[in-house]
């Protein structure tokens, strides 16, 4: 379950209806009223109470989905480049401790985070919104 406070628009979670977990983009929310959010999914847009709401963990795949350039050194380290921002994970695949940077503002997460948290970053180190080149498509 997602903290209201941790989300904004155009951040990206998993949203459960029926026992199916879908990927959707967050698009509106009744903070004071009914802690509900409107999120975006490949069917539909529909209010979630956010017990149904979880982060999506960052991977590889969500990071080429984001549009990042991947880069593998010879050191076991991976970059992922997406123009001046970088990611630095120390071994392929471990995204557990992260070195993110843009331009003097370097970062050193020490734990997993999720792609919302990754967005807010993003968006406070560059000033851009981080989204999505594809539109969230259903699988």
């Amino acid at each position: 379950m997602l903290k209201l406070k941790e989300l904004k628009e155009g951040d990206y979670v998993i949203a459960e209806y029926d026992g199916q977990r879908v990927e959707g983009i967050v698009k509106d929310m009744h903070r004071d009223y009914d802690n509900q959010v409107c999120v975006e999914t490949p069917v539909q847009k529909f209010w979630f109470n956010r017990e149904n709401l979880s982060g999506i963990p960052v991977t590889d795949e969500q990071l080429l989905k984001l549009g990042f350039k991947k880069q593998e050194n010879e050191d076991g380290s991976v970059k992922y480049m997406k123009g001046a921002f970088r990611i630095v994970t120390p071994l392929k695949g471990d995204f557990s401790h992260m070195e993110i940077w843009y331009r003097e503002d370097h970062r050193h997460l020490t734990s997993g985070i999720f792609v919302h948290e990754l967005q807010h970053h993003h968006l406070d180190m560059t000033k851009v919104d981080l989204l999505r080149d594809e539109p969230i498509r259903q699988s």
